[in-house]
């Protein structure tokens, strides 16, 4: 899992995964995609462009929508299943796991300077 993360990629589109690899590659903050319809796995040629549509609207058991540009120009449209919940969710917005866990040490401490101001 660390691999792709350090090649950049953002996501992993397969037919299926391992339980172990799908966890781990959504702790490093990669989004984890199976093809909702297994046929369209042939759609993709190497030389095409791929983009993930709709992550700001990512939410448990809803697929998300992928747009497949090929090399002459023709885009096409296919949908990708996820398994991630809510906190799985906060980690890949995050960047990965540690960085979700980061994040909250840090937003508590915050709250509880504030608190600590208020009661000064």
């Amino acid at each position: 899992a660390l691999e792709p993360r350090h090649l950049g990629a953002r996501a992993i589109i397969v037919k299926s995964f391992a339980r172990i690899h799908e966890t781990n590659l959504k702790k490093q903050g990669l989004l984890a995609l199976t093809f909702d319809n297994p046929e369209d796995y042939s759609k993709i040629k190497p030389d095409d462009k791929i983009s993930i549509l709709g992550l700001d609207k990512l939410a448990p058991g809803e697929p998300v929508n992928c747009r497949i540009k090929h090399a002459d120009g023709k885009t096409e449209t296919i949908k990708l299943n996820h398994t991630f919940n809510e906190p799985q969710i906060e980690w890949f917005k995050a960047g990965s796991a540690l960085n979700a866990m980061k994040l909250f040490f840090i937003e508590r401490d915050k709250q509880k300077s504030q608190q600590k101001q208020k009661n000064a």
